[in-house]
């Protein structure tokens, strides 16, 4: 799910390698109902700002995004896992930008499906 404009969506897609499809909703309808916010505190708190310090340290970058097509720098994000028939299997958003299930939750997710 991507808040921007087609063309910061495209950036990031191109940029990340990212296979899976995205949904714009630009005017956050489906980011609402899935329970996502925008905290300012959550995302400058220290422990996260160190830890993007860190990521030049260890060779790894952000996406670059033109100035003009960064809109909300605090928002939160979320993981969602959404099956073939459109059904929510996963539903995890993020408590800070740096909370994420593990891979093994996410693996048990989609696993379930299959079942």
């Amino acid at each position: 799910i991507n808040n921007n404009v087609l063309e910061g969506a495209q950036i990031w897609l191109e940029q990340t390698g990212c296979k899976f499809p995205m949904l714009l909703d630009q005017q956050r309808n489906l980011y609402r109902t899935f329970g996502l916010v925008s905290s300012y505190s959550k995302v400058m708190r220290f422990g996260c700002l160190l830890t993007y310090s860190e990521y030049g340290a260890v060779d790894r970058d952000f996406p670059e995004m033109p100035p003009r097509l960064l809109e909300d720098l605090y928002q939160m994000g979320g993981d969602f896992l959404i099956d073939e028939a459109g059904k929510v299997i996963l539903h995890h958003p993020c408590k800070t930008p740096l909370d994420r299930p593990s891979v093994e939750d996410i693996l048990k997710a989609a696993d379930s499906t299959s079942s």
